[in-house]
């Protein structure tokens, strides 16, 4: 008897088509996943999709103008919004910002004050940034790609549509 699952949370970088074999060759062994941090190929991308798997998408995932191509590819019914907190913040250099609107004040850590961030550690409040940036790539409101995210989590994790 093998043990089945339900849930995964799945992290690639740089396999080039070994992640997609072996999870291809594992799909059968748990019941959804999301592929966090998404920032391979958009050929990739669609392989994990007909996998049935979400894809995960912060910050890393919004560096350069090729990630933006994928992510502006992602199904609603298949995109995570995450922070990878405390890595992987939206930065001013990366192509995405340009989609940012929510900012917050961040000090250093040594001279940190309650009711700010430390500078350079993402948070989990730097989600809503995250949705800006997929908003503004897909040509969508914020409010509809936050609902589609929201669904998919509920949907991911089998959880009742009411919480």
């Amino acid at each position: 008897s093998e043990m089945c699952i339900r849930d995964r949370y799945l992290h690639n970088r740089n396999t080039n088509g070994d992640f997609v074999r072996i999870v291809r060759e594992n799909r059968h062994r748990f019941s959804s996943g999301v592929v966090h941090s998404y920032t391979d190929s958009l050929e990739e991308m669609k392989e994990l999709i007909e996998l049935d798997l979400y894809i995960g998408v912060n910050g890393c995932s919004l560096k350069k103008a090729e990630n933006i191509e994928v992510v502006k590819n992602i199904p609603l019914d298949r995109i995570m919004l995450e922070t990878d907190s405390p890595y992987c913040e939206i930065r001013k250099s990366h192509e995405g910002y340009k989609y940012v609107k929510t900012t917050f004040n961040a000090k250093a850590k040594e001279k940190h004050q309650k009711g700010m961030l430390v500078k350079g550690r993402n948070e989990p409040c730097n989600t809503v940034q995250v949705c800006e940036a997929v908003a503004g790539i897909m040509g969508i409101s914020v409010k509809e790609l936050a609902d589609a995210a929201y669904k998919n989590t509920l949907r991911m994790f089998n959880l009742p549509e009411d919480i």
